[in-house]
């Protein structure tokens, strides 16, 4: 099942209708929790789908830390990719942002060890954050799409080494 941002905008506009103070949604993709707060909705998402292997490592690879010398961004084609790099997608269409907040640090950087439910960024779909996890244990090799930058739904965010 996929969610359009007009189904987004009426699952909020049914919320803001009713007298329940949460929601819990869960799909074999995601799950979605919102809570009413004073100042509003708040959310927690969890990505449940596995990161897309895009080829088995090598037996003797070392980790990759941003082999191109540049920012760590190497735009969203597929093209000459290295083996043994799983991609972390966009769970759906939205900006991408590396930190939580301007100014911010960012949640991960190229060189970073992170596990399956690291934080690598957040994906801004109508004005809701969402939380996107590593779903995979490694170390960030790049990133894909520059910092708030609009990232397609399955669009890859970032390449990750993933240990054995």
């Amino acid at each position: 099942m996929e969610l359009t941002n007009e189904d987004v905008a009426d699952i909020l506009a049914l919320l803001d209708s009713l007298p329940y103070d949460e929601l819990d949604l869960q799909t074999t993709r995601f799950r979605l929790t919102l809570r009413r707060t004073p100042g509003g909705w708040t959310r927690s998402t969890q990505v449940l789908a596995a990161p897309e292997r895009l080829a088995e490592p090598a037996a003797d690879e070392a980790e990759v830390v941003d082999e191109a010398g540049g920012d760590g961004v190497d735009g969203d084609g597929d093209e000459g990719l290295d083996e043994g790099l799983v991609a972390v997608r966009a769970p759906l269409p939205g900006t991408f942002y590396r930190a939580p907040r301007p100014g911010a640090a960012p949640f991960v950087e190229v060189g970073s060890r992170v596990d399956a439910d690291t934080v690598i960024g957040i994906v801004e779909t109508m004005k809701l954050m969402n939380s996107v996890h590593a779903g995979v244990a490694g170390v960030v090799a790049r990133f894909c799409v520059a910092n708030a930058e609009f990232a397609a739904q399955g669009a890859a965010l970032l390449r990750i080494r993933a240990d054995q």
